[in-house]
């Protein structure tokens, strides 16, 4: 190889080298880092979710707008239904605690119905909401049965007042003075101080004696005389302890008739009238006067007697 191929093949080499340095250099430059994509990205994500905030707050604006006067103007509303409804039960003279509790379920009920109308004026599906809180409250009504019909038939009775506090009264056997009347049972005190709650369904739905629905009270009680004995003289005996009583009055008259022939004596029914107040008490004296008198006028009380006759055979 001579002199002049040689230098061509350097000057080649020297070309060529700095043209691949050239063009990696010119990569280089025009290469864009890897960070620099992603933080365009979410640029471009912020932005276009800045765009459709801002799109939907513009097309929603009116309904929420519009929902907020309606809860505005329908909790006011509720407020003066509530007071206005408050009115009406006092002028009707209902319990003051039946009165609290209606109005109460009332307003809560009218708050629900209005939170439900504004979600639905914003566009929120409430028609789902309400199967899901209906079997709700068909599966709590039916595991709270007993206790519902306790609840309802306590606000019966707060409502039609069949007894008030403080009177006495009979039911299922049980004899006492109210002493409270709750929305799911009633206290009652039998006479020996001994506290008996009973449930309120008991109450609405059986007899009750209500002693103390009037001042003034009958007694009524027979007394039985021996058929030897004179019953004109009987009957004044009895009227005049009447007379004597003061706790007895006058008007009804007291009353004194044959009411049966029985088996081994003639019986007289005494009716006499008294305040509820005076009632026991002058009851008891009478049965105890009575027996002293006829002991004294020879009168007799029979009283349940065998006889037992024996034959003596030869």
């Amino acid at each position: 190889m001579n002199h002049l191929s040689l230098f061509a093949t350097i000057q080649e080499s020297t070309d060529g080298g700095a043209s691949e340095a050239a063009d990696a250099s010119s990569n280089a430059q025009n290469a864009t880092p890897p960070d620099a994509g992603l933080s365009g990205d979410f640029s471009t994500w912020l932005q276009a979710g800045f765009e459709k905030l801002v799109e939907l707050s513009i097309a929603f604006a009116p309904k929420v707008v519009l929902a907020l006067v309606v809860l505005v103007v329908g909790w006011i509303a509720i407020k003066i239904f509530k007071r206005l409804i408050g009115r009406i039960l006092n002028n009707k003279n209902i319990d003051p605690s039946v009165s609290s509790f209606l109005r109460s379920v009332v307003e809560v009920t009218l708050m629900v119905l209005l939170v439900l109308s504004v979600l639905s004026m914003v566009g929120v599906e409430v028609t789902s909401f309400l199967a899901v809180f209906t079997a709700g409250a068909v599966a709590i009504g039916l595991a709270l049965k007993g206790t519902l019909q306790n609840f309802a038939s306590g606000v019966l009775l707060l409502i039609k007042h069949p007894f008030h506090v403080g009177d006495s009264i009979e039911c299922s056997g049980i004899t006492g003075t109210v002493k409270e009347i709750r929305f799911f049972d009633t206290l009652i005190t039998t006479a020996d101080n001994v506290n008996i709650i009973v449930p309120n369904n008991d109450l609405s739905t059986k007899v009750i004696k209500n002693f103390s629905q009037h001042d003034t009270r009958r007694m009524q009680v027979v007394v039985g005389i021996g058929y030897e004995d004179d019953i004109d003289q009987a009957r004044d005996i009895i009227l005049s302890l009447i007379g004597s009583d003061d706790r007895f009055l006058p008007d009804p008259a007291p009353q004194v008739v044959v009411s049966e022939l029985g088996d081994s004596s003639v019986n007289l029914q005494v009716r006499a009238w008294a305040n509820r107040g005076d009632l026991t008490a002058a009851t008891w004296n009478f049965n105890e006067q009575v027996k002293k008198s006829f002991d004294r006028e020879g009168i007799n009380l029979p009283y349940p007697q065998m006889e037992i006759h024996r034959s003596e055979s030869g």
